[in-house]
C-alpha cells in the first residue's frame, strides 16, 4: 500500500483534526438550516480564524462545514419550506408537506440518512479517481495547464451564467482584478496608481466576503425569518432515525442520486441544484408511486439530498488534482489552500502526499461526524431557526469587518471589502452572475503565469497551443462550451417567443 495513504490517515485521524472536523459540521449545519446565509458565506466568515492553525486542521474544520452546510440547508427547508441553501430547494417539494403531516423527525431523518449515504458515495469516488487522475495530470506542460484554466474559465461561465455574454463579462472583470498588483515574471508595479496597499494585490478574501456577505446582508436586513412556523414544525419533531422500511425506500432514489451528483460535482459549475433536481425527476420517472411527489414523499427528499452531497465529494476531485474549482467552495477551499502555502493540482500527490489523502479522510470523517451530530443534536440545532434576524445579521457583519481586517492589520481591506460589497450588489441587480468573477480571480493568476511561460517557451510562437494534444483537446471542449452556450440560449429565446405568440 501507498504509504501516503496510511500517513494520510493517521493525520487525519489525530484528535486536533478530528475536533476541527467537528467543529465544522457543527458550524456547517447551522450555517446551512439558516435562511440566506450560504456555505460559501459561512467558509468566508470561519476561514481568518483559520490562519493560526495547521493547514491540515484548517482543511479539516473547512470539509466540515461544506458537507454539513449541505445537510443544514434540507432543515429549513423541510421546517420552513425555506431552502437554506439552493441545493436544498428541491428538498422541500416534499419535505415541508411531510412536517406539515406531523412527520418532521421522520423527514429529517430520511435527509440526515440520504445525506451520509450520497457523502459515503463520493468518497469512495474521490478516493480511487483523484490519485488516477493526479497521474495523469503530471503529463501536463505549460501549454496543456494554459488551456485546462482557460476550459475551466469558460464552461463555468457557461453552467454558471443565465447569459452567456454576462457571464463572460463577469469573468474578464475578475481577471482585470487579477492583474492589480506585481506582475508575476518581472515583479514591477501595475495598475496600483501609486497606492502602496495595492502592490500586493487585492486580498482573494477580501474581495469573497464582500461579493458573498454583504449582498446576503443587505438581503436578509430586508427580510424577516418566519419563526412561528419553524416552532410548530420543531414540535413535531420525535424519533429521527430512520424506520427500516423508510430505508427499503431510499435505495432507488440513493443509487440514483449519489451517482448523479458525484459525476456533476466533477463538472465545473454544475452544482448541488442541478444534480439534486435531474436526480428527483429520474427517481420520480422510475418511481412505482409518481403521483406521491410533491405530496410527501419519502423518496422525493432521499433523492436530492444524496445527490448535493455527493456533489462535495466530486467537486473535489477537479480541485485536487488539476486546481479547477468544481463550485464555488471548492474555489474558496483553494484560496485556503494557497493562503497555508499548498497549490493544489498534479504535483499535490506527489509533493505532499500525505496532505492530500489527509484531506480525502478529512472528508470521510467529515460525513461521518456529520450524521452523528445531526441525528443527535437535531432538536437542539432547528432551535437557531427561532433566532431573530434582527440578532444575527449585525453580529455577521461585525465578523466580516473583523475578518477583513485581521488578514493584514490593515483597514484598507475593509475599504476594499466594502468596494466589492457594492460592486455584488450592483452585478445582483444587473443580473450578472458573480461566481465567474470569482473564478476568474480564482484561477486568474494561473492562466497569465502558463500562458507566459508558453510563449516564452516558444519564442512567441502562438501555434504551441494547437500543437500540443493535451492542449488542442482542452481548447476543443472550451469551444465546444462556448457554441453550447450560444445555442442553448438561442433555443431558450424562441421557445420565450413561440409561447408569447
Amino acid at each position: 500500500m501507498n504509504p501516503d495513504i496510511i500517513d494520510g490517515f493517521t493525520q487525519a485521524s489525530q484528535l486536533e483534526t478530528i475536533l476541527a472536523v467537528a467543529a465544522g459540521c457543527f458550524i456547517g449545519l447551522v450555517v446551512g438550516m439558516i435562511p440566506g446565509l450560504t456555505i460559501s458565506t459561512g467558509i468566508i466568515i470561519v476561514l481568518p480564524l483559520t490562519f493560526v492553525l495547521e493547514p491540515e486542521i484548517s482543511i479539516a474544520l473547512l470539509l466540515g462545514l461544506y458537507v454539513s452546510g449541505m445537510t443544514g440547508g434540507s432543515f429549513s427547508a423541510i421546517l420552513l419550506n425555506i431552502p437554506g441553501t439552493p441545493s436544498a430547494s428541491a428538498t422541500a417539494i416534499d419535505g415541508n408537506p411531510m412536517a406539515k403531516n406531523g412527520e418532521a423527525g421522520r423527514a429529517l431523518g430520511i435527509a440526515i440518512t440520504a445525506s451520509f449515504l450520497g457523502g459515503l458515495f463520493s468518497f469512495l469516488c474521490l478516493y480511487f479517481i483523484a490519485p488516477l487522475l493526479a497521474e495523469i495530470a503530471l503529463k501536463f506542460q505549460s501549454p496543456d495547464l494554459f488551456s485546462l484554466v482557460f476550459f475551466g474559465l469558460t464552461i463555468i461561465c457557461s453552467f454558471a451564467a443565465k447569459s452567456l455574454v454576462k457571464g463572460l463579462l463577469s469573468a474578464v472583470i475578475g481577471l482585470a482584478i487579477v492583474t492589480v498588483g506585481q506582475d508575476p515574471m518581472m515583479g514591477t508595479a501595475r495598475f496600483t496608481f501609486d497606492q502602496v496597499n495595492l502592490i500586493s494585490g487585492i486580498h482573494f478574501l477580501t474581495a469573497l466576503i464582500g461579493l458573498f456577505a454583504v449582498p446576503q446582508l443587505v438581503d436578509n436586513f430586508a427580510d424577516m425569518m418566519k419563526s412561528e412556523t419553524a416552532t410548530k414544525n420543531a414540535a413535531n419533531i420525535k424519533s429521527v432515525l430512520p424506520k427500516l422500511a423508510d430505508l427499503k425506500l431510499m435505495r432507488l432514489p440513493v443509487a440514483i442520486g449519489a451517482p448523479i451528483g458525484s459525476f456533476l460535482g466533477i463538472l465545473p459549475g454544475a452544482g448541488g441544484p442541478i444534480a439534486a433536481f435531474i436526480s428527483y425527476d429520474y427517481t420520480k420517472k422510475l418511481s412505482k408511486n409518481p403521483k406521491e411527489f410533491g405530496n410527501g414523499s419519502p423518496q422525493g427528499i432521499a433523492a436530492p439530498e444524496s445527490a448535493n452531497n455527493a456533489v462535495t465529494g466530486g467537486a473535489l476531485i477537479p480541485m485536487m488534482t488539476l486546481g479547477i474549482p468544481g463550485d464555488p467552495v471548492t474555489a474558496i477551499l483553494i484560496g485556503a489552500l494557497l493562503i497555508h502555502g499548498l497549490a493544489p493540482g498534479p504535483l499535490l500527490f506527489v509533493e505532499n502526499g500525505e496532505f492530500a489523502y489527509g484531506l480525502i479522510f478529512s472528508f470521510f470523517w467529515a460525513n461521518i461526524f456529520n450524521i452523528v451530530i445531526a441525528l443527535i443534536g437535531l432538536r437542539y440545532l432547528v432551535k437557531v431557526l427561532v433566532i431573530p434576524r434582527t440578532f444575527l445579521m449585525p453580529t455577521i457583519a461585525i465578523l466580516c469587518v473583523i475578518g477583513s481586517y485581521a488578514l493584514r492589520n490593515n483597514f484598507f481591506d475593509v475599504y476594499v471589502m466594502f468596494g466589492f460589497g457594492l460592486l455584488g450588489l450592483a452585478m445582483r441587480w444587473l443580473d450578472m452572475p458573480i461566481v465567474p468573477l470569482l473564478l476568474a480571480m480564482v484561477l486568474g493568476r494561473q492562466l497569465e503565469e502558463h500562458l507566459r511561460v508558453s510563449l516564452i517557451a516558444s519564442k512567441n510562437d502562438v501555434t504551441v497551443f494547437f500543437t500540443h494534444p493535451f492542449s488542442l483537446f482542452f481548447l476543443c471542449l472550451a469551444a465546444a462550451s462556448i457554441f453550447w452556450s450560444f445555442w442553448a440560449e438561442h433555443k431558450s429565446k424562441q421557445k420565450q417567443d413561440q409561447l408569447e405568440i
